[in-house]
């Protein structure tokens, strides 16, 4: 007979109440921790690292939402998250939306020189060319404007797993999460195999990172 999966909520009504919150602080922890990952593969690969990370981030957060919604009372949830999480993505698509359009402004403003040098026979092309430098401005603006709204939800989660780890007591070693970048505050990092990995660092001195 095979295992019936239950969920969570199925499983934490049949422990006692101590066991329902440690249940799901690691249920809720988990999640957190692949999200923190995502994340800052994400950033990583903005800056033009190549990663290989399969999590989608932005459904990790989706699923983690609607966890905390079903669970109500029985789920460690930020209600907070909801609306840090929904401006930073609609920050994100108009960031890469404006950029996007104004590149293609550029180009079209070269196309339009070029056609004008064939049919008058002056240089207009060189005004367009004059312009290009333009492409790379732009292109290094998103980089910028994304890799700080990525880290801003990257170390709001990880202050999220901290808060819930110090709440319920969790032990932190426990919660080992990949990360690509080293500038997060309040983690440790340590190298297991060709991997860096981070954990949250429990203490006074929660600002640095080793």
């Amino acid at each position: 007979m095979s295992d019936v999966i239950k969920d969570s909520v199925e499983v934490a009504l049949e422990l006692d109440e101590k066991e329902v919150y440690a249940h799901i602080a690691h249920e809720s922890a988990e999640d957190i921790i692949r999200i923190i990952s995502s994340l800052d593969a994400e950033r990583a690969k903005n800056k033009g690292e190549v990663i290989y990370y399969q999590d989608d981030w932005d459904d990790l957060i989706r699923q983690r939402i609607q966890k905390g919604k079903r669970h109500t009372a029985f789920d460690f949830y930020n209600p907070a998250l909801l609306n840090i999480w929904e401006a930073k993505v609609k920050y994100l698509k108009k960031v890469k939306n404006s950029i996007k359009a104004a590149m293609l402004g550029v180009v079209a403003f070269l196309v339009v020189t070029i056609i004008l040098s064939l049919f008058s026979g002056d240089p207009w092309f060189l005004v367009g060319a004059s312009v290009l430098p333009l492409l790379i401005f732009l292109n290094s603006y998103k980089k910028e404007k994304l890799d700080f709204t990525y880290y801003q939800l990257t170390q709001f989660f990880i202050d999220e797993l901290r808060d819930l780890i110090l709440k319920h007591r969790l032990d932190s070693t426990k919660y080992k999460f990949k990360v690509f970048s080293y500038d997060y505050f309040g983690i440790l990092t340590r190298k297991i195999g060709s991997s860096i990995f981070a954990i949250i660092k429990i203490g006074e001195n929660m600002t640095n990172t080793e």
